[in-house]
């Protein structure tokens, strides 16, 4: 396949167009695309304007992939502390392609690198424009930028799907276990307990970061609540690192079994998950290993109900954290057996077709990364 190499400044076009008091939106930028920004009362008249198509980022935040393809907006307005950009010749690159370029590691480490050494970082268009890259025909271009829309497509779709069965399930356990119940006159064989009489308050630990030895990439699943946050999922079954037996038996991490309900406690709290396999975690979640009378269904959302509350109640010296104690006193309605299991049964299968889905998100997202890996050969600077 023949490939022609180009300056990324050989490619792109800086807009320098202002705002003339524009009726558009207005946006920020960071790694995940465009955002409302924080600051609404603004003098928007040095606002720069950008067009579908164009791209658009915070030149102090390159090193984080912090620019977009805007494909959404007909017009709108950024701050004037972002640059923008546009494909001078489109029958050369397609902007979609480009994207694909510059949302690699690869290009992120550019701009680190050409961050270096200054009092702060910028990464502008001028530096970037040095970046170099390997063009195929406008063919090869369509198919790949092709195949990324459909998987793409199918992850929002996916993502819909599993927030209606989650609404569908947060309603059901509002209708069942909130709504016309009245705490002080619960109904028969209910009452009030605490969380230690939903199942067991699990804590964690983390090995010694300075041995080696007790980390590895395919071994004990090990979480911290980074995994939580990055994956954004309600299962999981691993995190970024696993550690050794030798890892495990040198703290005081305990394994978890399938089903437990992971909940983060600091840094931050409230973070949840279930468990998919056998696991431990770092000192960062109480976790609950639910009560078989009790089961995982109410334990997930009584926990989820009262998340906020937890983070808000909790204090720390350096940062906010709830202790194994405390979490073990929260108070919680305790039901019958018969209700949680009838709850259970109702639910169970809402989180088995959640978690099918989840599992082809991820293989979807395996197929991104096989795409960008295939971007590689054409990315040479």
């Amino acid at each position: 396949m023949q490939l022609t190499r180009y300056k990324l400044g050989d490619l792109i076009v800086q807009r320098r167009e202002k705002n003339q008091n524009y009726d558009v939106p207005i946006r920020g930028v960071s790694k995940d695309g465009f955002i409302r920004p924080k600051q609404q009362e603004a003098d928007t008249s040095i606002y720069n304007v950008f067009y579908k198509y164009d791209f658009v980022f915070n030149p102090a935040r390159m090193e984080l992939n912090s620019i977009a393809l805007n494909l959404e907006y007909d017009k709108a307005i950024c701050s004037s502390l972002y640059e923008v950009f546009y494909i001078r010749d489109e029958s050369i690159v397609l902007p979609e392609f480009l994207n694909l370029h510059i949302k690699r590691d690869e290009f992120a480490r550019f701009c680190e690198y050409i961050g270096l050494g200054s009092a702060r970082e910028y990464c502008r268009v001028a530096n970037i424009s040095e970046y170099e890259v390997l063009l195929p025909p406008l063919s090869v271009q369509q198919e790949i930028v092709q195949a990324d829309r459909l998987i793409k497509r199918r992850i929002r779709l996916n993502e819909q799907i599993i927030q209606k069965l989650e609404d569908t399930a947060q309603t059901l356990y509002r209708n069942t276990f909130i709504d016309n119940i009245d705490k002080q006159n619960l109904p028969p064989g209910w009452r009030i307990g605490t969380i230690d009489d939903l199942g067991e308050v699990v804590g964690g630990a983390t090995p010694s970061t300075n041995n080696p030895d007790y980390w590895c990439d395919n071994g004990i699943a090990w979480l911290s609540p980074a995994d939580l946050s990055k994956q954004s999922t309600k299962f999981i079954y691993k995190g970024a690192k696993d550690i050794t037996e030798l890892g495990y038996n040198s703290c005081s991490t305990k394994m978890l079994p399938k089903g437990t309900v992971l909940f983060s406690s600091r840094a931050p709290i409230g973070l949840m998950a279930i468990a998919t396999q056998d696991l431990c975690t770092n000192q960062g979640f109480k976790s609950i290993i639910p009560q078989k009378d009790i089961g995982l269904e109410y334990v997930y959302y009584y926990l989820l109900s009262m998340k906020d509350i937890i983070a808000e109640e909790s204090t720390g010296s350096t940062f906010d954290e709830v202790s194994g104690q405390r979490m073990k006193d929260y108070l919680a309605i305790i039901p019958t057996k018969e209700a949680t299991n009838n709850f259970s049964q109702i639910i169970n299968p809402i989180f088995n077709r959640q978690l099918l889905i989840e599992q082809e998100n991820e293989k979807l997202t395996e197929l991104q990364s096989l795409l960008l890996a295939k971007m590689g050969q054409y990315n040479k600077p």
